[in-house]
């Protein structure tokens, strides 16, 4: 029997608050999460048209991955950029495709879209 709970889901914005190009930063809420503790950040975009989320956390050093408020990508808009160590990850599958954490993932977040307003979820 698993006595899991799931994550429950948390509104980050409207749909219509999330056009192509732009990054949309927010807190995750973890209930249980010692309150002394950095909060954790997400992020979410559309990619191929629909939303999609990561945790703003570099798989290498836990750091935040922007080096400015909403800017992710690198300076030729193809691949999300840790600014500290330049590692690249495809934006469709989180995949670090070089720098010193390649073939480690960023931690994607499960996304819908309900009534309008784009949710997210730790997933399962």
């Amino acid at each position: 029997m698993n006595n899991t709970v799931k994550s429950p889901w948390q509104t980050v914005c409207k749909l219509s608050e999330l056009p192509p190009g732009l990054f949309l930063e927010f807190r995750i809420h973890q209930p249980d999460r010692d309150p002394d503790t950095i909060p954790l950040t997400g992020f979410a975009f559309l990619q191929d048209g629909n939303p999609a989320a990561y945790v703003n956390q570099c798989p290498h050093l836990g750091v935040e991955l922007n080096w400015m408020p909403g800017r992710f990508m690198d300076t030729d808009n193809l691949f999300i950029q840790c600014s500290t160590h330049g590692a690249l990850f495809k934006p469709g599958t989180g995949e670090c495709i070089t720098g010193p954490c390649q073939g480690e993932y960023l931690t994607a977040l499960d996304v819908r879209v309900e009534e309008g307003q784009v949710q997210i979820r730790f997933p399962d």
